[in-house]
């Protein structure tokens, strides 16, 4: 049971790990400590589901829809576009926010809309959680998977209460406005990036 765990997490760690879209909105509201820790647990709970789906087959399912991974493709296209420019535009603004969280219902309602959308709205998330993880998973024996897919969540878990817990800790020094400047600057040319990777990739 240990060996299949233990290949869950290897495998989730290196795929959640590189820095992307979804660790870069973790990672700016855990410098603003902007309810970080409900963000996490957010991308915790979309992760779970879907290593499960793709762990127990659902990577077959998806890949059988191509509109639906069109539609997917452009609608995280069009959000990241948004998204990015309203970073840079901080960025050129010279914008500065407090680092204390803003409460409300309205604000959180607002965090929670997005972060779901920087991670459903992701393609890439798909490809890794469910078809790569799916993947893996099929070479295993069956009684094997469910230690799989229990390896795979532990990653994401320390991965993003670990992420979102040390930019807080961090916030004082990276909330500088020259540093949160340049993360704004970082995440909206990340989003544009990725906007146009998953452009060229669908028009090919």
């Amino acid at each position: 049971m240990l060996i299949p765990v233990v290949q869950g997490f290897m495998v989730g760690a290196s795929l959640i790990m590189p820095i992307g879209v979804q660790n870069a909105y973790v990672l700016s509201r855990g410098i603003r400590r902007q309810h970080h820790l409900l963000v996490a647990s957010l991308c915790l709970f979309c992760d779970l589901v879907l290593i499960l789906v793709g762990v127990f087959g659902g990577g077959r399912w998806l890949g059988s829809m191509p509109w639906l991974q069109a539609g997917l493709t452009w609608g995280g296209v069009a959000f990241l576009l948004v998204y990015g420019g309203r970073s840079l535009g901080a960025a050129w603004r010279g914008e500065v926010r407090s680092l204390q969280a803003e409460s409300g219902p309205e604000k959180r309602l607002a965090i929670i809309v997005t972060t779901l959308a920087v991670t459903l709205l992701n393609p890439h998330v798909y490809l890794d959680t469910v078809m790569i993880l799916g993947s893996v998973a099929a070479q295993l024996a069956h009684q094997e998977q469910s230690g799989f897919a229990l390896g795979a969540v532990l990653a994401s878990t320390v991965w993003f209460y670990g992420l979102a817990l040390l930019a807080a800790r961090l916030s004082p020094w990276l909330a500088r406005p020259a540093v949160q400047r340049g993360v704004d600057v970082l995440i909206g040319l990340l989003m544009w990036s990725v906007a146009g990777s998953l452009a060229w990739s669908a028009l090919r």
